[in-house]
């Protein structure tokens, strides 16, 4: 039964004179709003709130929820994004008082606990990494992706150098361009071989002394480790140009190798990904970044320094440094939850991590191969690519009707249409975090679907409240409720 009541406005459910809170009276004397505040900072009148008491508010926003899914209500194979379940021990210790009570602008001596903890964070990346200087001070991967390569341009400016390149594969995330755009560099694509490696002859024929970084992403978007790596790293640095790893597969690699190892002078980590924090909404995040020493005293300041007398505090004094790039220190509560993580896995138990996440993604590949194409072939690391292909050319099923109908079997979809070399791609990655019942369950759900009714597929979902509508209208023209019921674009 859909749960009507959810798709409600609080302003439908809005009765004049209802209230949630019951304030006391006031205990100085009254001024009129006029005499505290300019004229400029004053309505003209009271914003149009919705009135509504405690438990219209509260079960509006309960039953709002169960109308979505996450990491903790449904199976969630989000290829490329590493969804899985957050570790609920982690979220209990970050709300520990001693953590989160804290506040940034305390006295360093008043925080040695917490910059104890971070600096030791700092320490475990660098080493997981194989890049020992770390800044923990980016917001988000995508972020960390930028900082480094505002790192790289500072590095550059300092060798009296100007490289205007940023070359990524052609299979890379959109972030990675984008990020090269915000650092000022221009990008170029590479091309990929049709296993979803480099092409190392584009490679080659497109770096030069304009140069500035390769990012490459390993394993790659495809699910497959480019073995290339070695020589991919010797073609660049021969120029002199710089290896940047994008981090968001690091699911797949912890304790078995190193970026710093196979050629990677810079990478960015996902904590909430690779190790445990919450997901979604655009947030908090985290994008710690680790690189060669050569590059650490570009990072942004303040790192976390330990001296002689085992005292921490904020690094402030790096001249080279390129700046703060987010207010604070960094999301320290993300930070936190990931250090729980490493700490209580250890290293032995990151490697397993990673050696299930493997195990999982071939086993569920194993049994997707035998009704849809796996373009890239029969093994994989952490994801795989399947493809529609087949059954929309015999059906005219997209990945998109298939992922749509997912949502009707209690699954969400995998990531579609992604990496773009691969038509009607379909990115899935189930994590270590799943049991081999959740993986045949999917893999029988996928079964089902494909030989499900066009028609049917056509117009799924049919068990959510909002069926199917435009996402490219939605996306351009979103229709926006007001107050009086009127829908205005």
């Amino acid at each position: 039964m859909r749960n009507t009541r959810a798709t409600q406005s609080l302003f439908t459910l809005s009765k004049p004179g209802r209230r949630g809170a019951l304030l006391p009276a006031c205990d100085v004397p009254e001024q009129p709003l006029e005499s505290l505040l300019p004229p400029s900072a004053l309505a003209d009148a009271p914003p149009p709130l919705a009135e509504l008491a405690e438990p219209d508010v509260v079960r509006h926003f309960t039953n709002l929820s169960t109308l979505n899914m996450s990491v903790d209500t449904h199976f969630y194979p989000l290829g490329s994004c590493t969804m899985k379940y957050n570790s609920k021990r982690n979220e209990r210790l970050v709300a520990l008082p001693g953590m989160a009570d804290l506040h940034p602008y305390q006295r360093e001596e008043t925080l040695q606990g917490m910059l104890r903890l971070l600096f030791e964070m700092q320490e475990m990346l660098g080493e997981i990494a194989g890049l020992p200087v770390v800044s923990l001070q980016p917001a988000a991967g995508a972020h960390g992706e930028m900082t480094a390569l505002f790192v790289a341009a500072a590095y550059f400016r300092d060798l009296g150098q100007r490289r205007t390149k940023v070359l990524a594969p052609d299979s890379a995330h959109g972030t990675n361009p984008a990020s090269a755009a915000m650092a000022g560099f221009d990008t170029l694509s590479v091309k990929s071989n049709p296993d979803g490696t480099v092409d190392l002859n584009d490679l080659s024929a497109k770096l030069d002394q304009d140069t500035a970084v390769f990012m490459i992403t390993n394993p790659n978007t495809l699910g497959m480790f480019d073995g290339q790596i070695r020589e991919i790293a010797r073609r660049v640095h021969e120029v002199g140009a710089l290896i940047y790893l994008d981090g968001a597969n690091m699911n797949a690699i912890l304790g078995i190798t190193r970026p710093g190892d196979f050629g990677a002078d810079m990478m960015h980590f996902n904590p909430h990904k690779t190790f445990s924090g919450p997901h979604g909404g655009g947030g908090p995040g985290a994008g710690p970044i680790a690189v060669t020493e050569r590059l650490g005293g570009y990072l942004p300041a303040p790192l976390v320094a330990r001296d002689a007398a085992g005292v921490y505090r904020l690094d402030y004094d790096r001249p080279k440094s390129i700046g703060r790039v987010r207010a604070f220190f960094g999301n320290v509560g993300v930070l936190v939850r990931a250090y729980c993580y490493i700490r209580t896995h250890g290293p032995d138990g990151l490697r397993r991590v990673s050696e299930e996440a493997v195990l999982n993604a071939n086993y569920l590949l194993s049994q997707v191969k035998s009704f849809l194409p796996v373009p890239q072939g029969d093994r994989c690391m952490h994801e795989f690519i399947a493809s529609a292909t087949k059954v929309k050319g015999e059906r005219g099923v997209s990945a998109m009707d298939i992922a749509k109908r997912l949502l009707d079997y209690g699954f969400h979809a995998p990531t579609v249409y992604f990496p773009p070399i691969v038509r009607e791609a379909m990115m899935i990655e189930p994590t270590e975090t799943e049991s081999k019942e959740t993986l045949d369950a999917f893999a029988e759900a996928l079964r089902t679907i494909i030989e499900e009714p066009a028609e049917l597929l056509h117009a799924a979902p049919h068990t959510t409240v909002i069926s199917r509508p435009d996402e490219v209208k939605a996306a351009r023209n979103p229709a926006v409720r007001w107050t009086d019921g009127v829908t205005k674009q």
